[in-house]
């Protein structure tokens, strides 16, 4: 019986990491803090390396592991860095939902909601932060105030007229 082999492969995604200003900040405050832990981190390995027999050594495990994990979030981080296209609000055309547009609904049982329109990575729809590549985001972009936009989830269909836009 022949077995295949699954390779550990990435996809490399290019397209641009929209973020807001604040956002550009965040991550590059992430990214300083993970290179700040780097040399604990390795002294950590180091030190519990030393133990000895490193194949039953949890401690060792677990540094090396943590280790790991931060290099990868820095290249990560460093990655997303190189594609940022920063979402410029003060150029938005108010006339249209774009992403870092504020967007004022109103449901049809007459529920006012607000939302910010942003990248993938800045979500937050808790504090009303939602990517324009979410359902109801994909459905707001392009859309002008007094429009009534319709998406789908997983409790049917949902509509919403836009009362505002900044």
């Amino acid at each position: 019986m022949k077995q295949s082999l699954r390779r550990n492969t990435k996809i490399y995604d290019d397209s641009p990491v929209p973020l807001t200003p604040e956002g550009l900040k965040r991550l590059e405050r992430r990214l300083l803090r993970l290179k700040q832990a780097l040399p604990n981190l390795i002294s950590e390995t180091a030190r519990t390396a030393a133990y000895g027999d490193r194949s039953d050594n949890a401690e060792y495990k677990d540094a090396k592991s943590t280790l790991r994990r931060t290099h990868r979030q820095i290249w990560s981080i460093e990655q997303q860095l190189r594609k940022v296209q920063i979402i410029n609000s003060d150029k938005n055309n108010f006339s249209t939902v774009q992403l870092g547009s504020t967007v004022v609904l109103e449901s049809q049982k007459g529920i006012k909601k607000t939302f910010q329109i942003v990248g993938s990575y800045e979500t937050n729809p808790g504090r009303g932060r939602i990517s324009h590549l979410s359902p109801l985001g994909a459905a707001l972009m392009n859309h002008a105030k007094g429009n009534v936009i319709t998406f789908k989830t997983a409790q049917g269909h949902q509509e919403y007229r836009i009362l505002e836009i900044r």
